[in-house]
């Protein structure tokens, strides 16, 4: 019987945290790479360069010599996607055989494993529906999401087990909060300011009918919140002395002014591709920069220091004097 446990022990090959973390760390930056990588593929017009979906034609699953370019780009991209999903199914495997077996981790590999194909069908249906602006803007968003997710579970493999305590007062949670809901909203403002304008993803695809110019002051204007908020965030946390909560605020200004200024200039030189791109790409870091200060909010501590902490020291017997 022992030589028979000793053997099941052998095989289990346990993954460790640190490589557990490295392969959720890989999971964020492929969920990143596939949202600048999509953006190359509105911005070179090529999203309908392969014009159906699941096929790449009718007749075909992938790209032929007649569909030159475009056909290679967006073609490219949907490859990418089956990399994007082997990291992440990577990283549920390597939750099963974490020897910790925490229950936490495994909702949320499986949810960055089930987003992928998820977003992969919205970018279908973006081909079907000759890119509608607004599936175009929700294939982003669903990506944001994924990303989320993503972020969530590096940072939970990287924490003890005990439970969630906060790091500063109950009013600056709120206001971290408020900050987060912000954020999104200008992701999403973002998207329809894309809806709106030059870059279809291809020279027919129709534009959301809304005003650039209006859309795009309404988006600076949720920037110009967003700038606010995050600086009053620093202050806030210095105040109480939250010193990693107030790293992850001066972060996150520093991300949100680099993306403003990409924004304007963008916007001052007619969108052209490169810095829209750069945008993009700004618009992932700004979201992973506001879940950073909203993880900064609350810490958890290892189980069995919490334990000890609890336990009241046994009381020591009294000398027994003759």
């Amino acid at each position: 019987m022992r030589r028979i446990r000793s053997v099941k022990r052998s095989v289990r090959f346990p993954v460790s945290a640190t490589l557990l973390r490295r392969l959720a760390l890989a999971s964020i930056i492929a969920n990143v790479a596939i949202v600048v990588t999509g953006g190359a593929v509105r911005l070179t017009a090529s999203g309908l360069g392969c014009p159906t979906w699941p096929r790449c034609t009718d007749a075909s699953y992938t790209t032929t010599q007649e569909m030159g370019v475009h056909g290679v780009i967006e073609f490219g991209n949907r490859l990418l996607t089956f990399a994007v999903g082997l990291i992440a199914l990577a990283v549920v495997v390597g939750v099963l055989l974490h020897g910790a077996r925490r229950r936490e981790l495994l909702p949320l590999a499986v949810a960055v494993l089930f987003g992928i194909p998820l977003q992969a069908v919205i970018g279908g249906i973006t081909v079907l529906t000759n890119l509608n602006p607004w599936v175009v803007g929700l294939h982003f968003l669903a990506s944001m999401v994924v990303i989320a997710a993503a972020y969530a579970l590096w940072r939970r493999v990287g924490e003890p087990d005990g439970p969630a305590t906060p790091t500063v007062p109950g009013p600056l949670r709120t206001l971290a909060l408020v900050t987060t809901v912000v954020s999104a909203a200008v992701l999403v403002i973002g998207t329809w300011v894309t809806g709106s304008g030059p870059h279809a993803g291809d020279h027919g695809a129709a534009r959301n009918g809304l005003d650039p110019e209006a859309i795009s002051q309404v988006h600076a204007d949720g920037v110009f919140l967003l700038v606010g908020l995050s600086v009053a965030l620093v202050f806030a946390f210095r105040a109480v002395g939250a010193r990693r909560a107030e790293r992850a605020a001066v972060v996150l200004v520093a991300v949100e002014l680099g993306q403003g200024v990409i924004g304007f200039v963008q916007y001052f030189t007619h969108l052209p591709a490169v810095l829209v791109g750069a945008h993009m790409l700004g618009s992932c870091l700004v979201l992973l920069a506001t879940l950073a200060v909203q993880w900064s909010t609350r810490e958890r501590r290892p189980v069995q220091a919490d334990r000890a902490a609890a336990t009241p020291p046994a009381e020591v017997p009294a000398p027994i004097h003759a």
